[in-house]
């Protein structure tokens, strides 16, 4: 069963560099799949994107498994594969929820990379997608 997990906001980090490029939001029967497009200069395990996260305006982050750390949890460095894109199902937004914040984190530097604001009512924006 998905769950939501309350976490403080997200503190703006200079140094962070996991940027979400492109967000594909598909709301499906059983809640939504994201599809994230992250772009990040992994260097190996020292230093990569570790995970996503769908966040809601008050700062619910949304996870369809309780015992991740994120949304979306990266197991692995994408050194030669920039930017990269990694799915997630089963995310369920509570209704009346119009728009959620898409960001990306990484190992050394955390979260404060480019962020993007899908507008769940809307068919695209200038970098995202949705079907409904």
């Amino acid at each position: 069963m998905p769950t939501e997990t309350d976490l403080p906001t997200a503190v703006p980090n200079s140094e962070a560099d996991a940027d979400v490029t492109f967000v594909r939001a598909i709301q499906t029967g059983n809640g939504w799949t994201f599809h994230v497009t992250v772009a990040h200069p992994d260097t190996g395990w020292e230093d990569y994107a570790d995970g996503w996260d769908v966040v809601l305006p008050d700062g619910t982050v949304l996870k369809p498994n309780s015992s991740s750390p994120f949304t979306r949890l990266l197991l692995h460095p994408h050194v030669n594969e920039q930017p990269f894109t990694r799915s997630q199902g089963n995310i369920v937004i509570p209704e009346g929820i119009t728009e959620v914040t898409v960001r990306a984190h990484d190992i050394v530097h955390g979260f404060g990379g480019q962020e993007v604001l899908v507008d769940l009512t809307v068919a695209n924006g200038g970098n995202f997608e949705v079907e409904n």
